[in-house]
């Protein structure tokens, strides 16, 4: 490898698949908080290169190509072109959108399989799989359906679960179907190449568990997510298995091989290696090399993704860089959970979705906005949800009411006092020690949060700074000081001023729009990082411009439209067939009493893990607000233990301890059952404190 003294950092975002457009999933899970860390480095004075570009292989192309009677190339162009401008319009700052169909990729893919090939890292097997008698040929996972061996759902594809994001197997689901004809598919031998994973486990778990890669540090493993380690670790306890790294279509990267022919790349050998061809054709563009980049062990190579592609970025493709023994392995894989819409999962076949170039279209001034509450509610440890009322409610009482409100006074008040200028002070006044601490303070938190990925929690330092100016002004009520102490009013709007230099810089990373109007509206052009916590940022008679709201209100009227056209395009989603000959009759009635003996509380998983020699029973430790307990409850068929983590469920509290399978359980997990035994939660609709009654 070559060696480079400068540090570089290499930040991917997960390649969006270009069969459809971009909607705030996406957004929430891989994009934002990548542009947040990217626009934070070059604050600091740093040159981050920051990498992405369509996903233009696999099934799932070619499905919607059929679907839409178009050849997959006319798909792609379309799905490419309309989410680059979506990126471009948001402000995604990538340094490169690259695409997978390009020529350069291609010979990339090929030569990276190549040699692979040639250092034995494949195992070339004949293998059973599915294939579609009445279409004449082998069926790629995206083309079966199932139900899920896991969660029991049914539609899981061949390759993943939607429903619970579990990886899978073709030969996995429950009665599995061709999407072509619709009839359950044989199975017939062919040839593929294999990735022997089972090879890996020890250097893997090293690697991930302690950060050692080959005897040396590599990374810091605490500075990795719980859930991000806690699915890897559950992959590899669980035995990994070799993999087929190709597949019998005829859209795709060619395998290379006279004995390939027919065959193309598997798309998640094909999709990791776009990060490193659009690296390439970014350093052909920029007269740089991209070796510095992939092969410096100085560069640091952080992913950012989706929760579904943990597997995929943190355990085959270190696989296929180590085999290769060239490149760089990431030092940080921050994976997001996955975003909620009004009290549903994100479902873009029913279009139950706001997709992110309609948001432009309908609101084009709230760019910002969105990254607030998007930020806000980032779901970085587990799921979260996104509502039309809450991102009403954030920009009004928030951006508006605060940051907004704070910048306004501040200006308008300079202005009004002193004719536009920065009131100019003999001395710092050091009866406001205080506040300028307080302010220190917030930023050196955000500071130690962007370092540390968790942007939501810096998000909300950031905007404290504002929330730190808004009471300082309102507390000190310049106002009425004007008429006896102008000196002192001098000192306050001095002061005033400074701190919303500093949120502008503060929130420069969250909120660009925002920051570079306020920043030009106090005659700030060229700021960084390290200007932070100066309370001289503006000098002392400069001349500032007149204000200019950074925000504006949004009406009731403007959110319900968004929320018509949400239902009024949404397909019926989780509509479930009843069976009434199967539904359990009603009990006979009881008295108010007996109900009323019953303590059923709120309570939130802390952990859950499988009860060992049972495929039933899973060992939950539950919060419940002044305790936690032990339960045990039998729903390992429906619900994996990592998918449970951070769920709220309702507890009956006061049941009479249970010792089973040598634990003691300490109540009961309420769930309701379908007519077909398939168990769901019993959520609150929205998070509440542990401890909370249900009556």
């Amino acid at each position: 490898m070559s060696t480079n003294s400068s540090k570089k950092h290499l930040i991917t975002a997960a390649l969006p698949y270009a069969n459809g457009p971009i909607h705030i999933g996406h957004l929430a899970g891989a994009y934002l908080p990548a542009d947040i860390y990217v626009r934070y480095l070059r604050l600091k004075g740093e040159k981050p290169l920051f990498i992405c570009g369509s996903d233009e292989h696999g099934a799932a192309i070619t499905l919607r190509a059929k679907k839409e009677n178009k050849t997959p190339q006319q798909i792609v162009d379309e799905y490419h072109t309309l989410n680059k401008k979506a990126f471009e319009d948001f402000g995604i700052t990538f340094d490169i959108f690259h695409r997978t169909s390009s020529q350069l990729h291609h010979k990339t893919a090929q030569d990276f399989f190549l040699d692979l090939d040639k250092k034995g890292a494949f195992e070339v097997k004949k293998s059973e799989q599915f294939y579609d008698e009445d279409y004449k040929q082998f069926l790629a996972d995206r083309y079966i359906t199932g139900t899920c061996p896991k969660c029991n759902k049914e539609g899981a594809y061949g390759d993943q679960c939607e429903s619970c994001g579990s990886s899978l197997n073709p030969t996995e689901l429950i009665n599995p179907k061709s999407t072509l004809s619709g009839k359950p598919p044989v199975l017939k031998e062919t040839t593929h190449w294999y990735l022997p994973m089972q090879n890996e486990e020890n250097w893997l778990r090293e690697w991930i568990e302690m950060g050692i890669l080959e005897g040396k540090k590599h990374h810091d493993p605490k500075s990795w997510r719980k859930p991000v380690v806690g699915q890897c670790k559950s992959w590899i306890d669980g035995g990994l298995q070799s993999r087929a790294m190709t597949r019998d279509l005829d859209w795709g990267v060619k395998v290379p091989l006279k004995e390939g022919d027919g065959k193309v790349l598997y798309v998640w050998l094909d999709a990791p290696i776009g990060y490193i061809s659009a690296t390439k054709a970014w350093a052909e563009e920029n007269d740089e090399k991209w070796e510095d980049y992939w092969q410096n062990e100085e560069t640091e190579l952080i992913h950012f993704i989706g929760k579904d592609n943990i597997v995929f970025h943190c355990i085959i493709f270190p696989i296929l860089l180590k085999k290769h023994g060239e490149f760089n392995l990431p030092v940080n894989v921050p994976a997001n959970e996955f975003l909620n819409l009004e009290g549903k999962k994100i479902s873009t076949s029913r279009n139950w979705a706001v997709w992110l170039h309609e948001f432009m279209e309908d609101m084009p001034d709230k760019n910002d906005v969105l990254r607030y509450a998007l930020c806000s509610i980032a779901p970085e440890t587990k799921d979260s949800e996104f509502t039309w009322q809450d991102f009403q409610a954030r920009n009004n009482s928030e951006l508006v009411a605060i940051y907004g409100n704070f910048v306004n006074r501040s200006v308008v008040l300079t202005h009004k006092y002193f004719n536009g200028k920065v009131p100019a002070l003999k001395q710092f006044p050091h009866e406001y020690q205080s506040v300028v601490d307080q302010m220190k303070s917030h930023i050196d938190s955000c500071t130690q949060k962007l370092e540390n990925k968790q942007f939501r929690e810096a998000q909300n330092e950031a905007i404290a700074i504002a929330r730190l100016g808004n009471k300082f002004l309102a507390e000190t009520e310049p106002w009425k000081l004007i008429k006896t102490d102008e000196e002192q009013v001098a000192k306050i709007l001095n002061l005033s001023l400074q701190i919303a230099a500093n949120a502008a810089i503060a929130l420069f990373p969250f909120l660009p729009e925002s920051s570079r109007s306020l920043l030009k509206m106090l005659g700030l052009e060229h700021v960084s990082w390290s200007d932070l916590a100066s309370v001289d940022l503006i000098k002392g008679g400069s001349k500032i411009a007149e204000a200019e709201h950074l925000f504006s209100k949004i009406e009731d009227a403007e959110i319900q439209k968004q929320i018509d056209k949400l239902q009024a395009k949404a397909e019926p989603q989780n509509k479930v067939e009843v069976d009434e000959s199967k539904i359990e009759p009603i009990k006979k009635t009881i008295e108010f009493d007996d109900f009323l003996k019953l303590d059923i509380r709120i309570g939130t998983i802390k952990a859950a893990e499988k009860m060992p020699k049972s495929n039933k029973m899973l060992k939950l430790q539950i919060d419940l607000g002044n305790e936690e307990r032990t339960i045990l409850s039998g729903i390992a068929k429906n619900y994996s233990p990592e998918d449970l983590v951070g769920e709220q469920v309702q507890v009956v509290v006061n049941l009479a301890p249970r010792k089973m399978m040598g634990v003691l359980s300490e109540g009961m997990v309420l769930m309701a059952e379908s007519s077909d035994e398939t168990l769901a939660l019993l959520s609150p609709n929205k998070k509440v404190s542990e401890g909370s009654k249900v009556s």
